[in-house]
């Protein structure tokens, strides 16, 4: 499998942005699809997941300004996080990550980084006050 990230850019606090992630290559396997984020001198923070069901999973920095969805075409998933309102500290490299969920074991409030293993190359998000 592979997942692959676009969109992402500058903007002004206050404004709104909205990330693509594409999923493709799990064949059959049922996978979820996750969104994280890792700002400088941080560790990668999980953001939102989502199932391919379209069930949602907001981690608290994510509630009520994240928005995650998913789409589903003939074996591609598209995932969007749409961002509102935000803010100079969600300034970050934003990382879309891919897992099978067969390999999951857990809460999904706790995803981690190392819960995934497919991986986009991360796009910047630049939020100016």
């Amino acid at each position: 499998g592979q997942v692959a990230e676009s969109g992402g850019g500058a903007v002004q606090a206050g404004g709104s942005l909205k990330l693509s992630c594409t999923a493709s290559g799990f064949g059959y396997s049922r996978y979820i699809v996750a969104w994280f984020r890792q700002a400088p001198g941080k560790g990668r923070e999980w953001l939102s997941l989502i199932l391919l069901s379209g069930a949602p999973y907001y981690a608290d920095t994510a509630k009520g300004r994240f928005t995650i969805s998913i789409s589903t075409d003939n074996g591609k998933s598209t995932v969007n996080l749409q961002m509102n309102r935000l803010r100079p500290d969600d300034t970050a490299i934003y990382y879309c990550a891919a897992t099978l969920i067969s390999t999951y074991d857990k809460s999904l409030y706790d995803s981690t980084e190392s819960d995934f293993h497919y991986w986009g190359q991360g796009t910047q998000v630049t939020v100016s006050s």
